[in-house]
């Protein structure tokens, strides 16, 4: 059994994910009866222990009006379990001092990505307004994460077209490592094709219970794109456990398994 590494979740404190923009894929979560937005760091813990996740990742959530989730709150519960929570940064492309701060973050608080989700900002990640924060992520040697295919939350799509955006980010950013998460769905065949075409680019499985995953995606992890897919949930969207279950009953060899659940993430992001 291959002990597994998320590389996208998040906590739920008090008010998080209240918005209005957040409302419908809150309540299709939880008509699910899968998930509990109760997601304390001590149930994330508990959560992980149960579905045998050694490390998560967990990414704190940057608005146009504000925090939903904090940059400070996520170095706070990532102090308490450092063995075993990660930190992600996120940022305000519009904020003059937001490399700063993520300068501090990694060198002070060990986070290890920036995460930008371009429909919150409607703009695509090809977008200038990006590059001040891109060219921290190369200098400190961290990934940068976004989201990519369709949203949600009913916020417009467009920005997470693949191609040409996550195409024109790798060509201008070669040096630039992009970790682009939910699949791309229904992009999903353009997404594959840029990790296979960009040694930069690589695509996370958060967001998507893997009997859902497509099967073009399911063909890469166990072929030529073993090397170019990270394993994650979305955590408390979709439970830990469910999603490690499924991922451990897919139909790939031992090789592509290990790689895919854990092995990518340690080395992509530079861990233990």
């Amino acid at each position: 059994m291959v002990q597994g590494i998320d590389v996208w979740a998040q906590p739920a404190p008090n008010g998080a994910f209240s918005s209005p923009t957040f409302a419908p894929l809150v309540l299709r979560a939880q008509a699910t009866e899968r998930v509990s937005l109760a997601a304390s760091p001590d149930k994330i813990i508990a959560a992980m222990d149960e579905a045998d996740i050694v490390k998560a990742f967990i990414c704190a959530w940057r608005l146009p009006d504000g925090w939903m989730i904090s940059n400070r709150q996520i170095a706070e519960i990532v102090n308490r379990f450092p063995d075993r929570l990660i930190g992600v940064a996120s940022a305000s492309p519009d904020d003059p001092n937001a490399a700063e701060e993520l300068d501090q973050l990694v060198k002070q608080s060990g986070f290890k990505a920036l995460r930008i989700l371009p429909w919150i900002w409607n703009r695509p990640p090809n977008h200038p307004s990006y590059y001040p924060l891109y060219r921290k992520c190369i200098e400190l040697g961290i990934p940068y994460c976004t989201q990519v295919g369709h949203t949600g939350p009913r916020m417009p799509s467009e920005p997470g077209r693949p191609i040409p955006y996550i195409d024109e980010l790798a060509l201008a950013f070669p040096e630039l490592t992009i970790v682009g998460g939910h699949i791309g769905y229904p992009w999903t065949d353009e997404m594959i094709a840029l990790a296979w075409k960009h040694d930069n680019v690589y695509i996370d499985t958060s967001a998507y219970l893997p009997r859902y995953y497509p099967p073009q995606l399911i063909h890469f992890i166990n072929t030529y794109g073993k090397d170019k897919v990270l394993f994650g949930t979305n955590f408390p969207m979709l439970s830990f456990k469910e999603c490690m279950e499924q991922a451990q009953a897919l139909r790939i060899t031992d090789r592509a398994k290990a790689k895919f659940l854990a092995g990518n993430a340690r080395r992509v992001f530079n861990i233990a």
